[in-house]
């Protein structure tokens, strides 16, 4: 498992900051209007401001807007991070939600001077995503792949692996590729994407970005329960039951969650089953005072695929197929020259692990804090957490066809993972009006403390087994030795919003850190390693500094420049003594526009970046690690979406990037001028519905992705091919009258990868000598019920 060219310059970027200077400013010093921020009330945890009146609400905002009363204060309801905000439905692109993984200050995706996408929970259940790796391949320019060694692993504007920080309710756990699992969607909220260097928010690690899960929250009213149903034709079973509302007890609401699925693969004999349950109560005490607490138990147990072996053309002859890999191949793993590689049809479905093959997690969360208003414009909030987590991998990885001898060679592998991590985060919200400009500031402290024990195997048996009907047999003896890692984390951070008219608004912070790393390594007899223990600190400075321009109503034009900072190595829980020990530091150029319009009918939104990081670690294969100089990376993305009549929806996306490594020059070659592994240049997706409303109202719908030519290593000697796959849907409303008992019932028929398209969805850098491919054609029925 792992251990892990055009472009805007920088000029345009510059001179749009300087024109909306020039524009607005002056009208600043002649205007006293302006429109104050909301005020920060007293809420669940989950909750941020309320959001901003949107396009044709926006038009009466003319005027100065007084303080609100104490009365009105009182009767608000703010937004729910990934929802809409109170009394706005859902705008076409989600822009009304509050994603706090990108702001501390309460603001929707419009009022943020980044690129920010929330897809919320009605999305993942229309579109049908299980797992949170299918609501990634659904967002504007993300990718990704569910490697076993890697699960939940992404890609995103060019970075992959550790470079993009997963959070969990705002919480980073260690990076992406150690301790990410795949996770079912049923028990979410929302997934917020944050794209782009993103430290200032989360942390260190985040250099291509951040990617935030949100779990379902308690909310204040009438108690709503949901049950949904599926069932597939690999005969794979999802089900979840939810409830949530006011209690009988005056201030106190709850929500709880509990999801059981069964997902069956392709391939022979592989499955992952997940289990999650999550529950959180909130309490307010007084209009000042809220208190709330939270608990969340995950497990998945499953047998892994680990791929299909690059197989020499010339061998498969007619059982060769074209357009899921090319190139030309010499093995990383036995050395053997494979020539031009294929994927051998009579592979599609092997599994190459072995019997025994187990690969299991099981993670524990706690959370709970407390909201107090010190003052009419004084808010303190506070969380504190703890977190535990056991996983472990017993499996054959490697699958290594060898030319000498036309035999699939196999390596084991074992790790098991024991991690505990407590902290806390406070968040001190200021609203002032400095020198008569509406201002609001929000400190924050947070504090961490992470345990990592990692025992592994000290020997890898192997063996060889034919391509075809391969002997599995089992993994053999087993010898381990032990890692540790310490980590303790500081970090005091300033974000602050200064609205200088009504429209534009200056919008930055900064962040302080400190990491501290203590590592031990020792062998199958305790001893430890040469050069360990080790302790290594760094102090990274972060932030990012940007406008938002709303020109029109509805019509918000960004800018921003945002620094990352990261430890330089694949993965900080494996860092050796003798790696560099410096920090990685990145940095992004971003502008874009977001336009609601048409009655919020029509939304869409552009950015186009320019992102460098410098002393980067990168897989040159097998476990082999490499330093380059820096990685570029510079695009562009476009999401709209429209409603032109009430029955008819159409959305679509596109993303392009171009991403290089540079002064990438090592022992033995120099990749320079190469693209990332699994970075496709153009990613683009579309859909389209349309309703009946007839006594049964039906729907019926189409989505489309696309996904460019991809490499599996730094290397870039196989490509794996473009793709485009398509998924069809049909469901239909069954009036109340039919079921008394429930609200709302739907029956959903699906079927994905409706054509039967067979194609590469990833390649795992440190296992170059395999391709995981995508799942071929399945029908799926759903059923769910709301009431």
């Amino acid at each position: 498992m792992s251990s892990v060219r055009t472009a805007t310059p920088r000029s345009v970027l510059l001179a749009s900051a300087a024109l909306t200077s020039l524009i607005t400013i002056p009208g600043a010093l002649a205007q006293q209007a302006r429109e104050p921020l909301p005020r920060v009330e007293v809420s669940p945890a989950q909750s941020g401001k309320q959001a901003k009146p949107a396009a044709r609400e926006a038009q009466s905002t003319r005027r100065p807007v007084p303080r609100r009363s104490a009365a009105a204060t009182a009767a608000s309801k703010p937004a729910v991070p990934g929802a809409a905000g109170p009394g706005q439905a859902q705008t076409p692109l989600n822009s009304n939600a509050v994603a706090e993984s990108a702001s501390r200050l309460g603001l929707t995706v419009r009022e943020i001077p980044a690129t920010v996408e929330v897809i919320s929970a009605a999305t993942m259940r229309e579109q049908g995503y299980r797992t949170v790796s299918e609501v990634a391949q659904g967002a504007v320019g993300v990718t990704s792949g569910d490697a076993p060694g890697e699960p939940a692993g992404f890609s995103m504007r060019g970075f992959t692996n550790s470079q993009i920080n997963t959070l969990y309710n705002g919480i980073k756990i260690g990076p992406q590729n150690m301790t990410s699992r795949i996770m079912d969607t049923a028990n979410l909220e929302a997934v917020e994407f944050l794209k782009g260097p993103a430290s200032l928010m989360s942390g260190e690690g985040a250099a291509g970005g951040s990617i935030n899960f949100v779990t379902k929250q308690p909310h204040t009213g009438a108690i709503r329960n949901e049950a949904d149903f599926s069932y597939d034709s690999l005969n794979s079973f999802r089900t979840h039951y939810g409830s949530g509302g006011s209690t009988n007890v005056q201030g106190l609401d709850y929500r709880f969650d509990i999801s059981r699925s069964s997902l069956n693969g392709f391939v022979d004999d592989t499955y992952t089953k997940t289990l999650d349950v999550s529950g959180q109560l909130n309490y307010r005490i007084s209009d000042n005072l809220k208190v709330w607490g939270a608990i969340e138990y995950r497990e998945d147990r499953g047998k892994a695929y680990w791929g299909a072996p690059l197989v020499p053309v010339a061998f498969s002859g007619s059982h060769a197929t074209s357009g899921i890999v090319s190139g030309n191949y010499v093995s990383n793993y036995n050395g053997t020259n494979l020539g031009a590689v294929t994927i051998d049809d009579r592979t599609f479905n092997t599994n190459y692990n072995v019997l025994d093959n187990r690969n299991v997690g099981q993670e524990v969360w706690l959370r709970g804090g407390f909201e107090l208003k010190l003052a009419p414009d004084l808010t303190l909030k506070s969380q504190a957490y703890g977190y535990g987590a056991e996983r472990t991998w017993f499996n054959n990885e490697i699958e290594a066809f060898n030319s000498g001898t036309n035999l699939v060679d196999r390596e084991r592998f074992y790790v098991a993972h024991s991690q505990r991590l407590v902290g806390n985060i406070t968040d001190l919200i200021w609203d002032a009006n400095i020198a008569g400009f509406d201002n609001r500031l929000v400190t924050t402290l947070s504090t961490s403390y992470l345990d990592f024990v990692r025992p592994g195997a000290a020997n890898f048996p192997g063996d060889s087994v034919s391509l075809v009907n391969p002997d599995r047999g089992f993994y053999g003896l087993l010898t381990t030795q032990q890692q540790t890692a310490r980590i303790d984390n500081e970090a005091l951070s300033f974000e602050d919003r200064l609205k200088l008219t009504r429209t534009f608004a200056l919008v930055g912070g900064l962040r302080v850190e400190h990491i501290g790393l203590d590592r031990n390594s020792t062998d199958k007899n305790g001893l430890e390693k040469a050069g360990f223990p080790y302790t290594k600190d760094w102090a990274p400075v972060t932030g990012r500094i940007g406008y938002t321009w709303e020109a029109v109503p509805g019509l918000t034009f960004f800018s921003q420049y945002a620094t990352g900072a990261d430890v330089s190595a694949n993965n900080i829980f494996l860092l050796l003594p003798t790696q560099p020990l410096d920090l990685t530091t990145a940095r992004t150029y971003e502008t874009g526009v977001k336009h609601l319009f048409w009655d919020n009918r029509a939304e869409w939104s552009f950015s186009a970046y320019d992102i460098q990081r410098k002393n980067v670690y990168a897989a040159a294969g097998g476990m082999l690690l490499n330093i380059a100089g820096r990685q570029e990376s510079k695009g562009v993305e476009l999401a709209a979406a429209v409603r032109p009549i009430d029955p008819l929806r159409l959305w679509g996306n596109i993303a392009y990037v171009d991403a290089r490594y540079a002064d990438f020059n090592f022992v033995g070659g120099s990749f320079s001028g190469n693209t990332p592994p699994n970075v496709p240049r153009i990613v683009a997706n579309a859909g389209a519905s349309y309703r009946f409303f007839t006594p049964w109202p039906v729907e019926v719908g189409i989505t489309g992705r696309h996904v460019g030519d991809r490499y599996n290593t730094d290397a870039n000697v196989v490509t794996m091919k473009a793709y485009t796959v398509a998924d069809v849907y049909a469901f239909v409303d069954i009036p109340k009258a039919v079921f008394n008992a429930v609200d709302q019932a739907r029956l959903t028929f699906r079927v994905r990868n409706i054509a039967d398209k067979r194609y590469a969805i990833w390649g795992d850098p440190f296992y170059p000598d395999q391709i995981l491919l995508g799942a071929p054609r399945t029908y799926e029925l759903s059923a769910a019920f709301r009431w």
